[in-house]
């Protein structure tokens, strides 16, 4: 049988409770509070810290009191006005209950109001990638008001639209193309009218009608 792996629980340990107001109910978002408190640490102890629902744990073996107390400290100055931090695509998402492609039709039409854009390089790659990010305020603002549903209700009023359009067009386009075709139609029936009105001055010398 496989041996089972013994965890042992840390001796130290500190919890951050994070506020309604910082991750809006959102593990997405509270995942994002990890990391971005973690690269404001050290390398040596980035993984002692971890997110535990709506909150942020950091444990440390008995013996390491000192970096214990250190990364405490710095832990708790990087939560300082940590409401105030920019919302990221994914969290937006999760928190808004939208999906990306609503994100990239509101902010293209202007809905979605962007705080600007970030860059970032990926791990372990040389690329990078810019994104929008937006103002915690903002997003506050958007759930107080419950906008999402009138602005699905804005999109689908729009594409029905749209499909009228779409059709009323093929529709004169079709009435072009036949009425482009009416005159040569009409050209040549007055020919054969005229073909045969013609002939008609012979008929009538020939007494045919008398």
């Amino acid at each position: 049988m496989p041996k089972q792996k013994i965890i042992v629980p840390p001796a130290l340990v500190k919890t951050w409770p994070l506020l309604p107001a910082a991750t809006f109910g959102s593990a997405v978002r509270a995942k994002g509070i990890l990391l971005e408190v973690r690269a404001r640490l050290p390398l040596t102890v980035r993984k002692s810290l971890d997110v535990d629902g709506m909150a942020l744990v950091l444990g440390m073996a008995e013996d390491s009191q000192d970096e214990f107390a250190s990364t405490t400290a710095a832990v708790t100055r990087a939560l300082e006005g940590i409401e105030s931090l920019p919302i990221i695509p994914r969290e937006i998402q999760d928190i808004l209950g939208i999906s990306a492609g609503e994100r990239h039709r509101w902010l293209k039409d202007g809905r979605l109001q962007s705080a600007g854009t970030r860059t970032v390089r990926l791990s372990g790659r040389a690329q990078q990638i810019t994104f929008h990010v937006f103002e915690p305020h903002v997003v506050e603002d958007l759930l107080d008001r419950g906008i999402v549903d009138e602005w699905r209700e804005e999109d689908i009023a729009a594409r029905a639209e749209n499909r009228r359009q779409a059709a009323y067009r093929a529709k004169l386009t079709r009435s072009l193309k036949k009425a482009a075709k009416k005159p040569k139609a009409l050209e040549s029936q007055t020919d054969a009218a005229a073909g045969k009105l013609l002939g008609w001055d012979e008929f009538d010398v020939d007494g045919l009608l008398r």
